[in-house]
């Protein structure tokens, strides 16, 4: 590990790690300059037990001894720099910049999965990390993404995710040819929605599957159901229409693993 102290919160060094709550800001700037951030050093090291090559550490003092075998450039501020620069009190105490890689073939990806997880248009990060660390748990092979849905590399889905967003590759698809894509692939598609016609407990598997969930708002778009194998629900009680779509689709992998 090389260190370097650094003092001021404005050192053009630190610029990969400015304003970190200014979502729509890192949104735009971290796939367009080809990096991401992760927080906390169980996260950081699952970053690279993955492979991905770091840029650059940021930590205070105290975290140091702790990735001290990492073989990367260290700014070694305080608490002070460290709240000024990202924006917020880093609680873990250490983060760390690294490249992004080029997202595999879609094709490829399918090829040799036998369980996916699809998510139309889900905007919201938190959501994506926790399907993430879900699909990673049950034992899902690949995630497929609409165009439209959030980046699963931006700092909160990492961090929601645990690092799980590392474990299972994924790729993206447009979204007027992605059913098409994956019914290509010999996946039966299973959407999962509160007007499916089937309890999701009923279903009897097959060998080869996608489960399909829809956006935060609306769900599953009528183009994409209407092109599903089959549609499936979860059982409602106490006046209850629908579940948050992280905590469903966690259900939803669940019954059909």
């Amino acid at each position: 590990m090389r260190r370097v102290a650094i003092d001021d919160p404005a050192d053009p060094r630190l610029s990969p790690f400015l304003d970190l709550r200014d979502a729509r800001m890192r949104a735009a700037r971290e796939p367009a300059e080809g990096f991401f951030l992760a927080e906390g050093v169980r996260t950081i090291r699952r970053a690279l037990t993955a492979g991905y090559e770091p840029r650059a550490l940021l930590a205070n003092p105290g975290m140091l001894a702790e990735l001290d075998d990492l073989d990367v450039t260290a700014y070694v501020v305080s608490d002070a720099v460290l709240e000024s620069t990202t924006g917020f009190p880093v609680h873990r105490g250490a983060l760390a910049s690294f490249s992004r890689r080029p997202l595999p073939d879609v094709e490829e990806l399918l090829a040799g999965a036998d369980r996916v997880v699809v998510l139309e248009d889900l905007v919201d990060t938190t959501n994506i990390g926790s399907v993430f660390r879900a699909a990673a748990a049950l034992g899902w092979g690949a995630i497929v993404l609409s165009a439209r849905c959030g980046d699963p590399l931006y700092r909160r889905a990492v961090r929601t995710s645990m690092g799980a967003v590392f474990a299972v590759p994924w790729a993206r698809v447009a979204h007027d040819t992605g059913i098409d894509v994956l019914h290509d692939a010999g996946l039966t598609v299973i959407a999962l929605t509160p007007s499916g016609s089937v309890d999701i407990g009923a279903v009897d598997p097959p060998a080869r599957r996608a489960l399909l969930v829809g956006s935060e708002g609306e769900g599953v778009s009528r183009r994409w159901l209407d092109a599903a194998d089959l549609t499936v629900r979860i059982p409602m009680y106490a006046e209850i229409d629908s579940l948050n779509v992280a905590a469903a689709a966690a259900i939803g992998l669940y019954a059909l693993t």
